[in-house]
């Protein structure tokens, strides 16, 4: 049996928090998939888990746990799925340890003088889907298809324009676009799995559609 952690705090009120539900019930019998709560005791030992998900619901209960978790799975190899929050956490980790940015900060919740890697949106996204665009020879379009598809979203947060260039040339692959160019997904090509999206790709399992190809191939992974 191997586990895979959704390390966030579950709100069942959430749509998005019940079509994660609805994918857990769709993982094969080998898979024990169950959320980690970010204040939870559990939430410092995600990295014994055979994969993580880091999920939407920012802010964090405890944010400190979810940098520290992202930032072991992208070191130790473990399989990694970011999406929404879990997206916009992973360019922060990724900027402050890999870009050389320490004071890297998501406008949600950034402290004075923090820089905004992760900025407020032009434009709301939530309840929204958007086209999606994804980049020709990633693992994104591996798995998706490079034809473009409707992302579904529920976030206010996306990658500041600024900042891009300097995290692709320290290694940070995008995966996908948006209409207006903005970042819809993030992977490091040399990891085993780490992929992270701001649209949510659970959704569709609300309405009893298969596994979106993105989560059954980390479920593989796994």
């Amino acid at each position: 049996m191997k586990e895979i952690v959704l390390l966030g705090d579950r709100d069942p009120n959430a749509v998005t928090h019940r079509a994660l539900d609805a994918a857990i019930a769709q993982m094969p019998p080998t898979i024990r998939a169950r959320w980690i709560g970010t204040d939870t005791p559990d939430a410092a030992h995600t990295s014994q888990a055979d994969a993580l998900w880091a999920v939407s619901g920012t802010p964090y209960r405890d944010d400190s746990a979810v940098y520290a978790a992202i930032s072991n799975a992208r070191i130790s190899g473990q399989p990694f799925l970011g999406t929404c929050g879990g997206f916009q956490y992973t360019v922060v980790e990724f900027a402050r340890h890999v870009a050389g940015l320490p004071d890297a900060g998501h406008a949600e919740t950034a402290a004075a003088g923090e820089r905004l890697v992760v900025d407020r949106l032009a434009c709301s996204l939530v309840g929204e889907e958007r086209t999606v665009f994804p980049v020709p020879g990633t693992r994104l379009s591996a798995l998706c298809g490079t034809a473009p598809f409707a992302g579904f979203h529920w976030c206010n947060y996306g990658v500041a324009p600024g900042y891009t260039d300097l995290l692709v040339q320290r290694g940070l692959t995008i995966g996908a676009l948006s209409t207006d160019g903005g970042i819809e997904a993030i992977e490091l090509p040399e990891h085993p799995f780490f992929v992270a999206t701001l649209f949510q790709p659970q959704i569709g399992s609300l309405s009893g559609k298969p596994l979106h190809p993105l989560i059954a191939a980390f479920v593989a992974t796994a």
